[in-house]
């Protein structure tokens, strides 16, 4: 147990140094996914020193959490009116970002490059180009101030959606994989299970919201309380959306939505307010009006900020130690090599497609939005190894096509957000 302080401090402070990629205009977060790959292959060079750490329990479970919590901060500074308004273009963008790669690799480029595997291996691959990793689009996003611009309001809606779709041709795959059948009951049982979930979360949470904030409220009004609040609902939701069978980051980021400042307002401003208040109290009325406007900035993102340090101790750590699962020895292999840089072709292609029906946006930082896989893609790959479906070859495939998906979008995304 012990151990585990060291582990974190150190992957921290190594997370903070790979913030230098800053100095060359790309995003912490690709700093700390190349961090993780090196620290992650050291062994390859005779350094076995963070072996332990990849397989810490506790780490992993802190970086799950760090994951849950970036997309809870996502859902805060998103809204889910101005969402609502690009619901018709989000859809699209998820339906073409999960048909095309499904039907690419399943159809196409599966049995070209891998010819003579079952159909039920082609059919996990397809699956797995589906997947979409908002975690790593949310943070390039986040990094650069952008979370308000129509393409990431797009992107959001759709990465949720994505999930869904992703959830139910999981389920399709791993059943016809089974059993060689699918029920179209169980089908409708997941849709209507997710569908409920997202329904309710919007609008039994935004009711019962008010009225729990409230109640603890008049028991404390400090800003203790009302981080203890938000953060218990950001967890609550994303069990719910567990027992949906959906990924826990989506009810994350659905709390986020739900939970806003006017929530809150029956908890005490800050102290420093009332502080600053008092020191331009004999200021003229220009002066106490421009200093009144930055507090009620500051208070209406304080929920927000109340939020931000316990991110930058736990988002780190989920990137650091997704770039330690890379296993580089899948990259001396030619033939795989080979087969996976064809197949992350499709897979780029398959996501730039669903740019294409996101309007009038940029459709190329939709398109890239959607491409990584991340520890997405991984799931559907470590499901089809389970039922012993997808071969060593084809899981070392799908790894390396998560990793170049992965390392490659932050670059370029960043490059058209700046552009923007």
């Amino acid at each position: 147990m012990t151990e585990t302080f060291i582990w974190i401090a150190v992957l921290l402070l190594l997370a903070k140094i790979a913030g230098l990629i800053e100095r060359v205009g790309q995003p912490p977060v690709l700093g700390e996914l190349i961090m993780g790959i090196i620290l992650g292959n050291l062994v390859l060079v005779g350094v076995p020193w963070f072996e332990s750490a990849k397989h810490n329990e506790l780490l992993e479970f802190l970086a799950q959490l760090g994951v849950v919590i970036l997309l809870f901060q996502v859902g805060l500074e998103s809204n889910v009116t101005e969402m609502a308004k690009t619901g018709w273009r989000a859809f699209w963008v998820a339906v073409v970002g999960v048909t095309v790669p499904f039907i690419l690799g399943t159809y196409l480029v599966g049995p070209l490059i891998m010819p003579g595997l079952s159909n039920n291996a082609y059919l996990f691959l397809g699956a797995a180009l589906t997947a979409t990793s908002v975690g790593i689009t949310s943070r390039v996003f986040q990094d650069l101030g952008k979370l308000k611009i129509p393409e990431a309001k797009i992107i959001l809606g759709a990465a949720v959606i994505d999930d869904v779709l992703g959830l139910i041709i999981l389920a399709v795959v791993a059943a016809i994989a089974k059993t060689g059948t699918v029920s179209v009951t169980e089908i409708g049982w997941i849709s209507l299970k997710a569908g409920l979930f997202l329904v309710g979360a919007l609008i039994v949470g935004k009711t019962l919201t008010v009225k729990i904030s409230g109640v603890f409220a008049l028991i404390h009004g400090g800003p203790g309380m009302k981080f203890v609040v938000a953060i218990s609902f950001c967890l609550i939701f994303a069990y719910v959306a567990s027992l949906a069978e959906l990924a826990p980051i989506v009810g994350a980021f659905a709390a986020g939505l739900v939970l806003e400042q006017v929530h809150f307002q029956e908890y005490l401003d800050p102290k420093i307010n009332h502080e600053i208040r008092q020191a331009v109290y004999h200021a003229d009325a220009t002066t106490q009006a421009a200093v009144e406007q930055v507090l009620l900035t500051h208070h209406d993102h304080h929920l927000e900020e109340l939020i931000y340090p316990l991110g930058y101790f736990l988002i780190p750590l989920f990137f650091i130690l997704i770039g330690m699962q890379v296993d580089l020895q899948t990259l001396f292999n030619p033939k795989v090599l080979g087969a996976a840089l064809i197949i992350t072709a499709v897979a780029f292609i398959g996501k730039l497609a669903a740019g294409i029906v996101a309007g009038s946006v940029n459709k190329w930082i939709v398109g890239w939005g959607m491409a990584p896989r991340g520890e997405v893609g991984l799931i559907f790959a470590a499901v089809g190894q389970q039922i012993g479906v997808v071969s060593p070859e084809m899981y070392s495939i799908i790894i390396i096509v998560v990793i170049f998906t992965t390392l490659f979008t932050p670059p370029i995304l960043t490059y058209y957000l700046k552009r923007t």
